[in-house]
């Protein structure tokens, strides 16, 4: 099942760009890139002074390699502007993403960055098949997560008509496809099976739909997916990454006329493969940690920084000049992903800790019922608790307040869980795709 590919002149000059010629533009803006950084934020400083890196010294691109990386907790410990480049006043929007620590971390634009943005969304968007005019119809969350506002410009970027929905209110989102006629729609992939669940329960055909063109991104998904996708409505799936720290989605595209892997933009954002435990960069084709510097980035530039999504670099193919990557096929911690939202073992036990009658002992155990991501805490009560009826209750609302997803508690007698005699197993996955 083939899309219809880009046609050439469609697409931008950095899509055109050749192998040479982009190479030579990565250099270039990442002596920039690290030059403004250097200057400009204080971390960056302290860190490369602590390896004896001048930014001067980047003479060919394997010398990044001589730089440290950059990490989530390097975000946190600069909350919340102290990673901006730019003057506070000069940022026009900010964004934010859960840490473990319960500090967000947060990711500010400059105007600029927000246009650079709804360019390569607007990119990824005709990578995917889509054109001007059509309905594009956003089942993204809106607000701090990127999701949702970054499909949202991109698509007007496109000069398609777009349709901001967010997520949840399956029934509405239904008759808003089938009344609107929607040609695209942007979506995690568990809630769009859960919108075509809603499509065959009231006796439509999701084959009879408008929907052509389905922009799967925010978790991980298989092949397998992609099939069931598409058998059942006849739509083309493809694949959409990015994250908060490095842009939000559209840091890479999958490309319909192919669906073979991620085209990463590599003239906004110059990727690495890493050994998640010594690392040392990987050559192409081998599977590591995806790592990024990105090229643009005014207001929150960031060098070197590990995704720990797990992948490898491949060549170019409806993209020649770009390299692709594969999807995800895992991480090197222990992060989950519950219905788009990103969600740390140690922000679950942050909350433990704080309802009296619970003990630190627990496990999230991950399933998928019903097409969609569930979450399950099952955590201990402490000698002495009376009513684990009320201490589920309180610890459910302050994961919905304090996290951010919804997760049913069972408390369960003292020494129910099984103990560990090394590293404490927090996460059960009991999810089949």
């Amino acid at each position: 099942m083939l899309g219809e590919p880009c046609p050439e002149e469609l697409r931008d000059a950095g899509e055109r760009l050749s192998v040479d010629e982009l190479r030579a533009r990565q250099l270039s803006l990442l002596q920039s890139t690290i030059a403004s950084a250097y200057e400009r934020v204080p971390h960056y400083r302290a860190a490369l002074d602590g390896v004896g890196f001048a930014p001067g010294d980047l003479r060919e691109l394997s010398d990044l390699s001589r730089l440290p990386f950059t990490g989530k907790a390097d975000l946190r410990d600069n909350y919340p502007f102290g990673m901006f480049a730019v003057a506070r006043s000069e940022v026009v929007r900010v964004h934010a993403s859960s840490g473990t620590t319960g500090r967000p971390t947060v990711v500010g634009y400059t105007r600029r960055d927000l246009d650079n943005w709804a360019d390569l969304m607007a990119r990824s968007i005709r990578a995917a098949g889509g054109r001007p005019g059509d309905v594009c119809h956003v089942a993204y969350g809106y607000g701090l997560f990127t999701g949702g506002l970054g499909a949202h410009y991109g698509a007007e970027r496109l000069e398609c008509t777009v349709v901001p929905v967010s997520g949840g209110m399956t029934e509405r989102q239904v008759d808003l496809i089938r009344d609107f006629g929607a040609r695209i729609i942007m979506v995690t992939p568990s809630y769009f099976l859960s919108i075509v669940d809603e499509m065959e329960a009231r006796g439509l055909d999701p084959r009879d739909t408008s929907l052509q063109i389905g922009i799967f991104g925010a978790e991980p998904w298989t092949e397998h997916m992609r099939a069931e996708v598409e058998q059942r409505t006849g739509m083309h799936a493809v694949d959409i990454y990015g994250l908060s720290e490095v842009m939000g989605p559209g840091v890479a595209q999958e490309c319909v006329e192919t669906k073979d892997g991620l085209h990463i933009w590599e003239d906004h954002f110059y990727p690495e493969i890493i050994d998640p435990v010594t690392g040392e960069v990987l050559p192409d084709g081998s599977i590591g940690e995806l790592v990024f510097s990105t090229l643009t980035k005014e207001a929150f530039p960031v060098l070197r920084y590990r995704t720990r999504d797990l992948t490898r670099l491949l060549p170019g193919t409806a993209r020649p000049g770009m390299r692709r990557m594969e999807k995800i096929t895992g991480r090197t911690d222990d992060m989950m992903i519950v219905r788009g939202v990103n969600v740390f073992p140690t922000q679950i036990e942050e909350q433990i800790l704080l309802v009296e009658g619970l003990a630190p002992h627990y496990v999230c155990v991950l399933t998928r019922p019903h097409r969609l991501d569930e979450l399950t805490v099952q955590v201990e009560a402490a000698p002495g608790l009376t009513d684990h009826a009320a201490a589920a209750a309180h610890l459910t609302r302050r994961i919905k307040d304090r996290v951010g997803v919804t997760a049913t508690v069972e408390v369960l007698p003292p020494h129910a869980l099984e103990r560990s005699l090394g590293k404490a197993r927090r996460i059960r996955d009991n999810r089949t795709l």
